[in-house]
């Protein structure tokens, strides 16, 4: 097991340095990545204001269960929304390995990403910013999501309130999104770039 974290930690530093825009690449590949870092950026910051910004009024209006109920009905439009604004041959979504929504489960080389991320993090290695992971029809932008407000833990912590774990488990009966403490990985936003 030591040996497979080593490795993965050696792949996810090669593909770190691989994505980086100041590589021998080549000038044409350098400027291509600067336009996928640049498209990502500005698109996981719009759904993350968009999100964060509903989620704190909510938040300030009723608290945790409020906060709830909208994440439970409006996370998922408004994130289609701010996809549907990205334009053609850019989408995007949020990922993780715990979800309380199952259509956020990451499957396939995005939950090998996030397997490797979180083996970064045991090994206590910071995260980077964002990954990029070229595909066979252009990149993924990767922006890793960590736990950094204690405000996250009301909902997804150890110490849950009962009543909210109640409403918790009546909007998601499979939930899996608990159990966090402060600096833990919880996912990632993923921007996919067609080119």
């Amino acid at each position: 097991m030591k040996m497979m974290k080593i490795a993965v930690v050696s792949v996810m530093a090669a593909s770190i340095l691989a994505a980086s825009p100041n590589g021998h690449e080549g000038h044409k590949h350098s400027d291509e990545l600067k336009e996928v870092v640049k498209t990502g950026k500005e698109a996981s910051k719009l759904l993350l204001k968009t999100l964060g910004g509903n989620l704190k009024k909510h938040m300030k209006a009723g608290g945790p269960a409020d906060a709830l109920e909208f994440c439970a009905t409006n996370a998922a439009a408004l994130t289609a929304k701010v996809d549907e604004k990205l334009g053609k041959g850019v989408a995007i979504k949020r990922i993780t390995l715990k979800p309380r929504n199952p259509a956020n489960e990451a499957e396939g080389d995005e939950r090998k990403v996030l397997e490797a991320l979180q083996m970064l993090q045991d090994a206590r290695v910071k995260l980077p910013r964002h990954l990029i992971q070229k595909t066979a029809s252009g990149y993924r932008y990767y922006k890793p999501l960590v736990i950094n407000k204690k405000v996250c833990l009301k909902c997804h912590g150890t110490q849950i309130d009962p009543a909210l774990k109640k409403k918790i488990a009546s909007f998601y009966p499979a939930d899996k999104a608990t159990g966090y403490k402060m600096g833990d990985l919880r996912g990632a936003v993923v921007v996919t770039i067609e080119k």
